[in-house]
């Protein structure tokens, strides 16, 4: 298990290699870039897409002669600019600095807050892991009780009734249904039960212990419940097919006839095998939270996350910050799909990943 363990480590470099290496990619193509953000503020806060022709052109922060937002700005200031912030080097140069300076941990600074991009992905991911972890886990606790629920109880009604009702859940976009619980319970229209903004209350540091957790909980509600709602319905689904596939094998009809009873079959035997389906969606349930689940989460309900983050920092074009959200975001993803293979052996001893090669 150390060689696996090893190797899948080991790929974690190549993998985050060719993100980084797509992405940087397609930043070239997009038009508008951090020099042209700046020459537009100066400029009097113009549009920086108007008057850009073609729909693109690389970014290299160019500030070209003819481009609509320099006009008026002396080449020399502009080329000054370009070389502050690194474009004056070709894109390959740029990318191999970059590389480099990430292998040392260095993801420079941000190019419009005055702090390095590593101390502000710090300070922003407790609010998107918190979010993520809470998710994650109150999608397990209730989809597994209730998908093996279904499962014994294939056919009745209480499989029909809760069903329908996950296809519901399901329907509802994960948006939608925090923007239905905003305006119901966060003082949209209706009632304001809970607060709209940030995870804890202004008065957080003089609460006692229980207060505080009191107060992190009343914020959390909305914003996990909302991003918990799909999640939960594909994982209660899958859980209910895993466990009647395995219900209907020969070894539960053989476990039946030696007078094994109905409990001791369930959680001694299929749940074991039952139960690596569902183990191997965790890391997509996380990250999918994490990624898609934060973005829009985080906006809707001001929270100061890794989400929220990375979207105003591409709205900005601030690069540094960008790419430090997505080494974050793509490191993390890797890291949980080996804690998953781990989670394997220790419900199943029988997997041998050692075994593959």
């Amino acid at each position: 298990m150390g060689a696996y363990i090893l190797r899948r480590l080991l790929l974690v470099i190549p993998t985050l290699l060719g993100i980084m290496i797509i992405n940087f990619a397609l930043i070239q193509f997009v038009p508008g870039g951090p020099i042209e953000q700046i020459i537009a503020r100066m400029e009097g806060g113009g549009d920086v897409f108007e008057g850009i022709s073609g729909g693109g052109g690389e970014i290299t922060g160019g500030g070209e002669s003819d481009y609509i937002g320099g006009r008026g700005l002396p080449a020399d200031f502009i080329a000054e600019l370009e070389a502050e912030f690194g474009f004056d080097k070709p894109p390959l140069e740029r990318f191999l600095n970059m590389m480099w300076n990430y292998m040392r941990l260095d993801f420079g600074e941000s190019y419009f807050r005055s702090i390095s991009v590593f101390d502000l992905v710090m300070e922003k991911m407790p609010v998107s892991i918190t979010l993520g972890l809470w998710s994650t886990l109150i999608a397990y606790l209730i989809s597994i009780p209730l998908g093996i629920r279904k499962a014994i109880r294939d056919g009745t009604r209480f499989d029909t009734w809760t069903s329908a009702a996950i296809i519901v859940g399901y329907a509802i976009p994960g948006f939608l249904f925090a923007i239905l619980l905003i305006v119901l319970f966060a003082g949209g229209s209706y009632y304001q039960i809970f607060p709209l903004r940030g995870l804890t209350s202004n008065n957080f540091e003089e609460l006692s212990l229980v207060g505080k957790v009191l107060d992190y909980l009343w914020h959390i509600i909305l914003p996990v419940t909302a991003l918990t709602i799909s999640s939960f319905a594909t994982l209660t689904l899958l859980t209910k097919n895993s466990f009647l596939d395995e219900i209907k094998k020969q070894y539960v009809i053989t476990a039946k006839a030696k007078g094994l009873g109905e409990r001791q079959i369930l959680y001694k035997h299929v749940f074991r095998n039952a139960m690596l389906i569902v183990i191997s969606g965790f890391p997509a349930l996380f990250v999918s939270v994490f990624f898609g689940g934060s973005l829009i989460i985080e906006t809707l309900f001001s929270l100061d996350g890794l989400g929220r983050l990375g979207f105003e920092a591409a709205v900005a074009r601030d690069y540094p910050v960008v790419f430090g959200t997505l080494f974050a975001f793509s490191l993390l993803g890797l890291i949980v799909g080996i804690i998953t293979d781990l989670t394997y052996v220790l419900i199943d001893p029988r997997i041998d990943f050692e075994g593959r090669g």
